[in-house]
């Protein structure tokens, strides 16, 4: 994999071994970015949550592309190992780039400041929708997701049905959905309430 756009464009990543995650591929990481830089007006001074991290391709392109920061959470050692090693290979300072070695469920960023305004969501399959959505509603609740935060979740295309219900009954508006074979990419903001 490569780092498509930005200051580190053309940079070799690594994406972990085995079938325990799968990284977004480079098309839809440039369709998605693409998406966002419209959405946003540009990734400049973004300040991420790569929540589900994998390889951290996502946080690391929104890096690239001008993000101020991103925090990266992976509960995997192996993966978060790669993380790491992809962070170190950009020469990603500390106060851009930070990596957290745990389940972002369990143990949420609640104190965050700034408050994230664009948050990566990209778990594993097998994990209800509603549990990660609901993270980043009570993220929003305690100030560490900003009200005008975009989120970005990326669900297989035949869980649309429950995503849609997961993302109503968690807050969130429905910007847009992408479908990439098999997968679809949810562009969300948070609904008034919760801001």
């Amino acid at each position: 994999m490569r780092i498509i756009a930005g200051e580190y464009r053309g940079r070799v990543i690594k994406a972990p071994k085995g079938d325990g995650t799968r990284p977004t591929t480079d098309r839809v990481r440039e369709s998605l970015m693409s998406a966002l830089a419209s959405a946003r007006g540009g990734l400049e001074g973004a300040v991420v949550l790569d929540a589900f991290a994998g390889s951290g391709a996502l946080g690391l392109e929104a890096l690239s592309r001008g993000a101020a920061s991103a925090c990266f959470f992976e509960r995997d050692g192996a993966a978060a190992s790669v993380v790491s090693g992809n962070m170190r290979t950009l020469g990603l300072e500390p106060r851009r780039a930070r990596l957290v070695r745990a389940d972002v469920l369990e143990k949420p960023p609640l104190r965050q400041r700034p408050a994230f305004d664009l948050v990566f969501l990209d778990p594993p399959y097998a994990l209800a929708a509603e549990e990660s959505l609901r993270m980043v509603a009570n993220l929003a609740k305690t100030g560490a997701v900003s009200g005008d935060a975009i989120v970005v979740y990326e669900h297989a295309l035949s869980t649309n049905a429950d995503a849609d219900e997961a993302e109503a009954a968690c807050g969130f508006a429905l910007s847009s959905r992408k479908k990439y074979g098999e997968t679809a990419v949810d562009i969300l903001r948070l609904a008034d309430t919760l801001g």
